[in-house]
């Protein structure tokens, strides 16, 4: 009769290295899929928007900034240091040409923006991405 304690096949230590790698797997693309579909914040700035610009070398992306015109409210700062910087993502071409035409007309609108945990450099230079434009006395213009 054969003893049950010898019968036995050790463990190969691969089956650790590869449980690992998976474990690993899994949290980097947990971890990814948060940073990319989380929002962290939304929000309204308002002021004229000053430029709205494609730009980028491999991905090409539109960024933009807008004047904050509030113009001596923070106590010691420039009037011209005082702007938002954004992005807007290309699957919003409405927003881009509203942005556009406020741009050209240097009329004071509010732009809606959710903040994002991570800047990918397909999607943008910041954090901030518009996702609608309120001009003055209408409804906020979005997709």
């Amino acid at each position: 009769m054969e003893d049950p304690n010898t019968a036995r096949v050790p463990k190969k230590k691969g089956h650790f290295f590869r449980n690992l790698a998976i474990i690993l797997l899994v949290l980097v693309a947990g971890t990814t899929i948060f940073l990319y579909f989380s929002i962290y914040d939304e929000g309204i700035r308002a002021g004229s928007v000053v430029r709205i610009s494609k730009k980028g070398i491999v991905f090409k992306t539109y960024e933009g900034q807008l004047n904050l015109q509030s113009f001596g409210a923070l106590k010691g700062a420039s009037p011209f240091a005082e702007t938002f910087d954004f992005s807007v993502e290309t699957s919003k071409p409405d927003v881009i040409r509203e942005l556009e035409a406020v741009a050209l007309s240097g009329e004071r609108v509010n732009l809606h923006y959710i903040k994002r945990y991570s800047i990918f450099p397909w999607r943008g230079d910041t954090k901030y991405f518009i996702v609608s434009v309120e001009r003055e006395g209408e409804r906020p213009f979005n997709e």
